[in-house]
Parts: C-alpha cells; structure tokens; sequence
C-alpha cells in the first residue's frame, strides 16, 4: 500500500473528500482548499504550504498547555502503551493510579477521579451523580441542575440541557428535562443598574430567586464555569462567589465547577476555582489535562460524594452503574503526569501569572488607540476583548467583522480565536488562549497584530 503521508496534495483531497470538520460549514470547503496543519513545536504551528503560525489559542479550543512537540510526553505515553495500552477502569492500572494521586494532591477538599475521555463525557457523569443522589438521598426530588447563561458544557444533549448558549443549542432539542437557567454575571452587560460588589452579590441573589421559584426541595446542583469561557471569558465580578458559596449551603446543593478549559494552569492556579475559596462537591476537567497528547478527562469528586454511593444490601443498584470505554486507555493518564510534571519543573503557573498580566496589559493599550475595544477581561493566559460599535451603547460589533479581525491575524501568521455561533447578537469577543509556556515576545507579537488587524479592518 503507498505512503500518502508525505503527498500532501492527496491529503488535501483526502480531507476534502472525507473529512467533516468541527464547527464548520460546508461552502467554504466547496470553494477553497481546506488547511492542514502539519507540524507544531513550541508556540509554533507550520500548515501545509509550510507557513509557519504563532497559536494564540493552544491548538484552536484551549488545549495544548505546554506547547507543541513535547519529547517527554510522547515518550511517556509510547512506553506506557508497549507496556499496557489499556484494560477496562474496572481494574486498575499504573499511571491510573499515579496521576489520580498527583491531581488530588493539587485539589484540597476533593479526594476521587472518575476518569473518561472528553469534556462533555466528564460533565455527563457528573450530572448522572447528582441524579443518582436525588433518588438515593432525596426520594428522586432534588433532580433539577441549574446551570448558568453564557456558560457552555458540552455537546451531548444532556450538556446542551445545561447550556447558556442558544446557537449552539438551535435545533438540537427538545432537551433533557430538569435543567434551569439562571443569569449570567457579566457586569460589563449589567441586567441591574449596580457596580462592583453590589452587582457580583445581586447576580448571585439571581441564583437565589430561581431557587425559590423551582422549589429548593426540588434543586439539587449548580454547575458553573469558574471563568465563564467561550462565553466571552467573563470573570466574576467581587462579591458573587462569596454569595455563591452562601446560597450553596443555604439550600443544600452540590456544587459542579466546570474546569475543561479553566483547569490544569490556564488561569495561573492549578484550577480556576482555587482563585475564589470555592469548595466543590464535583470539579470536571479535560482539555489541558494532557494537552492534548492523549484523550482524557476526570471527575474529582469529594470523599462525601463517593461515600453517597458505598455499598447498600438493601439497594443492590446504588453504586454508580457507569462506564467510559476509553476511560480505560492508559496513553491518558501517563500523558496526564508528564504534563503536569512540566507545569511543576518549568514553573508555568508563575510564566503564567506574569505572562497574562501583560497579554492583559497590552490590550488594555490597545483599547486607548481603538475605540471599537469596548472592555478586557481575563484571568492567566486566558483573556478576552469585547469589540463594540460604539462605547458610550455598548452595542457589539458585527460577528462577520469579529471574523475578519481573526482573519487578518492569520493572515499575519498569528492565530487568535473569537466567540461564534454561541450568543444571538453578542459573538463579538476576541479569545486569547496561549500556552502556558509564553514567552514576552511571543505575547507582544500576538497583540501587535491585533493591533494592525484592527486598524485595517476597522480604521
């Protein structure tokens, strides 16, 4: 059989026979070629005209933590899979067991993982637990999820039950009963005409008023994003974590922090949450985890989670009757360890703290020279600019041109990423996601073309 491989005209052909792509529709495929990456090392990505790109989003979704070509890891992962590619999470294996202690070890309060294989899988379980505590603990009552708008939690249809982001959600229902929403916390898009804490504790008193209107004997969980990512990377505003935490005991909830783009060092701590003195009964994780070298994702739970479900004689169907096939794959876990080793060795959270609050920095400097940056936001290498047509309205900017921003960085040889097809009449954030291993210059020339892409396309 030939090597294709290396004939990249038939991979090319190959891709535009076969290949349907994530996220993408079909007419552009239909009129140019379609892009191949074919090589990554460090920040640095080479596509198949040899064009070499700066990734300003750790491989397109907040992935690839620790950069490209990472010997280490690939090392780790190819003698694990000599020695064992997989068995079946009913048993054990090694780095199973390695990396699960390792990751505790950076979570306080929580104390099991669940492994699965993507984000939307490692929400899935842990949206089946809570239901499985309602019927355990609460006679089936407390079964409703609230989930919060803007947020975004997988693509499963049980995860676009809990999601705040309606274009993404069109024309996949009806959806999973059970799930509620309850507003978003950008203050930047106030709902009230409040500032500062009273804003951050009055969109958590929200949270409260759905509560009472459910019934609280018939809510069981809240599921948040630390950092509300593709959302528009809203970051809480003071005062609406605190009042959180209040309304969780209050009403006896358990709490769901989704960490898959937060955790794992994006946001300069291990997970975004530990920034707030959050204490979660479930905690979900994938995307950096292994960045991106192997497939897997985690649930970490608490020991009172875990104990909810020990053995009953009286109720032989109480332990958590779930299984994830490639759970089972070892490539994740060892992959897993080796990253967060790196993370260790190489000190990437503190780059990370230093290196975010310049990307910050420099578009805050932006903002002074293009009027259409109508807000930053942002926490670690993870940040956000809101474009607006006009500052003093806040009326956002047309996605076709938030498009053509990231267009004109491409074409810079810089890659940036931006909302889309999430929020009606809102799509108009630029996201910025480097890996953790950012450098000060790679940062200045990620926002220089911004800079110039802005000039052109908005003059």
């Amino acid at each position: 059989m030939k090597d294709h491989a290396n004939d990249l005209s038939h991979v090319i052909e190959a891709d535009r026979a076969h290949v349907w792509h994530h996220l993408m529709p079909h007419k552009p495929l239909e009129t140019t070629d379609p892009r191949i990456i074919v090589e990554g090392r460090g920040m640095r990505v080479w596509d198949d005209k040899g064009v070499e790109h700066l990734d300003a989003t750790s491989g397109g979704v907040w992935t690839v933590n620790v950069g490209y070509g990472r010997t280490e890891i690939a090392d780790a992962v190819r003698d694990q899979l000599l020695k064992l590619n997989y068995f079946a999470q009913t048993l054990g294996s090694i780095p199973g067991s390695l990396f699960a202690e390792k990751l505790i070890s950076k979570m306080p309060g929580l104390s099991r993982v669940f492994y699965a294989n993507s984000g939307s899988e490692a929400n899935e379980k842990a949206f089946k637990m809570i239901r499985q505590i309602a019927h355990r603990q609460h006679g089936g009552r407390k079964y409703k999820i609230l989930y919060r708008e803007r947020d975004y939690h997988g693509t499963t249809i049980a995860n676009l039950s809990a999601g705040g982001q309606d274009e993404r959600n069109a024309q996949y229902g009806p959806f999973t009963p059970g799930f509620v929403r309850v507003p978003h916390c950008l203050e930047y898009r106030a709902q009230w005409d409040l500032s500062g804490e009273e804003y951050g504790r009055r969109a958590a008193d929200a949270i409260e008023e759905v509560i009472l209107a459910e019934g609280p004997d018939t809510v069981g969980a809240l599921c948040l994003e630390p950092i509300t990512a593709g959302g528009g990377v809203i970051t809480p505003p003071p005062g609406y974590w605190e009042r959180v935490a209040e309304i969780v005991e209050k009403y006896d909830l358990l709490l769901h922090i989704d960490e898959v783009v937060c955790g794992v060092g994006r946001t300069g701590e291990w997970f975004g949450y530990q920034h707030y003195g959050i204490r979660p009964d479930f905690v979900t994780m994938a995307k950096g985890v292994a960045s991106g070298y192997a497939a897997i994702s985690c649930l970490a739970t608490s020991e009172r989670v875990f104990e909810m479900f020990k053995d009953d004689p009286s109720d032989p169907m109480g332990y958590f009757r779930d299984v994830s096939t490639f759970g089972g794959c070892t490539a994740g876990p060892a992959a897993a360890l080796k990253n967060m080793e790196i993370i260790e060795d190489e000190d990437l959270l503190a780059n990370t703290r230093a290196m975010g609050e310049r990307l910050v920095a420099n578009l805050e400097a932006l903002s002074e020279r293009h009027a259409v940056i109508g807000q930053v936001r942002g926490r670690g290498l993870f940040a956000g600019a809101e474009l607006v047509a006009d500052r003093g309205t806040k009326e956002p900017v047309e996605e076709a041109r938030v498009k053509a921003v990231v267009a004109d960085c491409m074409a810079q040889g810089v890659i940036i990423g931006a909302s889309n097809r999430s929020l009606p009449g809102f799509n108009n954030t630029l996201l910025f996601s480097p890996a953790l291993i950012a450098t000060a210059d790679d940062i200045d020339a990620i926002t220089s073309a911004v800079d110039a892409a802005l000039g052109r396309v908005f003059g």
